[in-house]
């Protein structure tokens, strides 16, 4: 009962997180597929490259450091 759970787990080999252990993980993993679809619709790359850019690497940042907080510390 005392033993914290990992949403992510850390990679065999290489650096990062793999698929998610725990439903937390795939709730991100889909907000975060979620969030770049969108940004997909409301910044069109071809009208607002800049913005569009911007929006994807929030995304991927904010994913980072979820994984970062909740996943495997890294080996």
């Amino acid at each position: 009962m005392g033993k914290s759970r990992y949403w992510f787990a850390a990679k065999e080999h290489g650096w990062g997180w793999g698929w998610p252990l725990a439903w937390q993980g795939w709730l991100a993993y889909a907000g975060a597929a979620a969030l770049l679809v969108a940004g997909f619709v409301i910044f069109p790359p071809a009208a607002a490259p800049a913005r569009f850019v911007a929006c994807n690497a929030g995304v991927v940042v904010a994913l980072l450091f979820v994984c970062w907080l909740k996943g495997e510390p890294l080996r």
